[in-house]
């Protein structure tokens, strides 16, 4: 019962499972240490720092101090100085032998095996050692057990948002126990970084003029669980869920619902939904929150989740409009956009393009290969609706196969069935419009929404002022406005044969109608109530009432941050070492 036990059994929801399972298993280093021969072996101190600035941001947003434990220059040891690492386990699955890192000729060998997770992290990180100029690696959070996910990204100017360059990605292995999109997300980056070395014009193109990320395994944990019983003996359930028993594919907030509850008002917005606060108060998987994260900090235009057992291309809306309906058609305001992307993948597929019944996905056939989701089977806290409702991403979702985790010997088939219909979908980026939104002394204008008439459904512009609209060829009224700023309307006619996105730009002109001692609101600030995911805090019921000044103002005196509730039964020996100085 000492704080420190209490701090680090906590510590998990306190920094919402930011630095978990590193965080734990320093400190326990530290509180329970590794002998031999009857000396302690302390952890390193490049460990500590490591971790340290990794990880004291999140404090910092808790307005909680460093532990003192973790001090690093008085409880960690130097290399010359004989100390172990106690995260090498943890990371040993992804460390890669300097060997592993050595560029190699250009070539297209793939070798069409099942990959564990530390087989997976080892390609993708000697794929983007091959071709750095275009590709690297990155990890948007962990999963419950600690597993990286890795993202590779494919683009000339890796780790960087350029204007004008829409962003794409691919999602693989949500359900654990669904291996195909996993490999094929394997292949495909394999088959980018070779194909681009060896000059192929058309991987060039795409790398060149789109910024790609590839999230093979978004379940790392389930996938671990399912590859026990191997290929071809998994059952339908065993590894389909996360370490947590969440099934991501359900642990989204419901914005469907909210959508259809406005549907009758006529001024309510239905795209860019907040997050409801009561989503919070659930359980949400670090693998989910991850994935929200990354959808904020990226402005995705399109996506698609690669899932297993059925062959079939379904779109959003995954949730009924009549919640007692199972399989009702619950169509987007872009219906027209989201079958013609969904065409895409499914026709360049030459088996979900087959016209044969009896075969794996037959019943789909005369649908073209393709469904609305809820018209499938419907379902709450799907990945694919909350990409529509909360930002400007479209995302269908692929099944590609009744079989969900296949033989080894199947995998090159399955390799070649897809390989076209996923580069294919990749260049479904560069439909519609795009452009940039600037004021006439050309500032960009972030948050300023596009809006097209007659249908219901607005994006917004990102940080520099571009955006990118995806349209099925027509001809549409296309209109940009912002607080502050007029309206400006363009009528736009999109050919049928038309490949790429046409520019749009639009120059705002700033309203002067405000007195003169009114200060406008940024755009950013007004629409960052949109998006609670970095500011609300679900463990804010947990703080005490604090006492205020006469100006209304929480007293200084006795002020305790939210989370000092947690140590409330220690008495005399809470821990004021966490708290700052005041």
């Amino acid at each position: 019962m000492s704080s420190e036990y209490i701090l680090m059994s906590v510590i998990h929801n306190l920094l919402q499972g930011e630095c978990n399972p590193d965080l734990r298993l320093l400190s326990c280093s530290i509180l329970a240490p590794q002998c031999e021969k009857d000396r302690v072996i302390k952890p390193c101190r490049h460990v500590c720092e490591n971790l340290r600035k990794t990880c004291l941001p999140a404090f910092d947003a808790i307005d909680m101090a460093w532990p003192y434990f973790l001090d690093c220059d008085r409880f960690f040891a130097g290399e010359e100085e004989g100390c172990f690492d106690p995260l090498a386990k943890l990371r040993g699955e992804s460390e890669l032998a300097v060997e592993d890192l050595l560029t190699e000729e250009p070539t297209t060998l793939i070798k069409f095996t099942h990959h564990s997770y530390s087989k997976m992290v080892s390609i993708l990180k000697k794929t983007a050692s091959r071709c750095p100029h275009i590709a690297r690696t990155y990890s948007i959070g962990r999963s419950f057990e600690g597993r990286d996910l890795f993202v590779i990204e494919f683009s000339t100017n890796p780790g960087h948002h350029e204007p004008m360059k829409p962003e794409f990605k691919y999602i693989g292995n949500m359900h654990g126990n669904e291996v195909v999109g996993k490999e094929l997300l394997i292949y495909l980056a394999q088959y980018m970084c070779s194909e681009y070395l060896l000059g192929n014009p058309r991987i060039q193109t795409l790398i060149n003029n789109t910024r790609i990320h590839l999230l093979p395994s978004l379940n790392p944990d389930g996938y671990e669980l399912a590859a026990e019983e191997g290929a071809g003996y998994n059952g339908w359930i065993n590894g389909r869920q996360t370490a947590q028993n969440l099934d991501l594919n359900r642990n989204f907030p419901d914005l469907t619902s909210e959508v259809y509850n406005r549907a009758r008002l006529r001024w309510a917005r239905t795209d860019h939904i907040p997050i409801p606060q009561s989503y919070w108060e659930g359980k949400v998987a670090p693998e989910t929150k991850a994935i929200m994260k990354w959808m904020r900090a990226i402005p995705f235009v399109l996506s698609a989740s690669l899932h297993g057992g059925e062959l079939v291309v379904t779109y959003p809306y995954d949730f009924s409009r009549h919640p007692l309906e199972e399989k009702m058609f619950s169509p987007t305001p872009d219906e027209k956009m989201f079958r013609l992307l969904s065409k895409a993948y499914a026709t360049a597929h030459p088996v979900i393009s087959d016209k044969s019944e009896a075969r794996c996905g037959g019943n789909f056939v005369k649908r073209e290969g393709i469904i609305n989701g809820a018209q499938w089977y419907s379902f709450t806290g799907g990945m694919a609706d909350f990409n529509y409702l909360h930002t400007n991403c479209f995302e269908i979702t692929l099944e590609l196969g009744c079989d969900k985790f296949p033989l080894e010997e199947e995998l090159y088939s399955i390799w070649h069935e897809n390989k076209e219909s996923l580069l294919t979908f990749m260049g479904m980026v560069h439909r519609g419009i795009k452009g940039i939104v600037s004021d006439k002394f050309g500032n960009p204008i972030k948050n300023a929404r596009i809006s097209v008439r007659g249908i219901r459904h607005d994006i917004i512009t990102a940080a520099d002022g571009d955006y990118w609209r995806l349209l099925p060829p027509g001809t549409y009224i296309i209109s940009a406005h912002a607080p502050g700023y007029s309206k400006v309307m363009k009528k736009v006619t999109l050919p049928a044969k038309m490949k790429r996105a046409g520019r749009v730009d639009f120059i705002l002109r700033s309203l002067d109608t405000r007195p003169k001692n009114f200060l406008r609101r940024p755009t950013e600030d007004i629409y960052e109530r949109y998006d609670p995911l970095e500011h609300f805090d679900p463990h804010a019921q947990h703080a005490q009432s604090e006492p205020r000044g006469d100006r209304g103002q929480p007293s200084q005196q006795n002020e305790k941050p939210w989370w000092w509730s947690y140590f409330s039964s220690l008495g005399q020996h809470k821990p004021l070492w966490l708290l700052k100085q005041r």
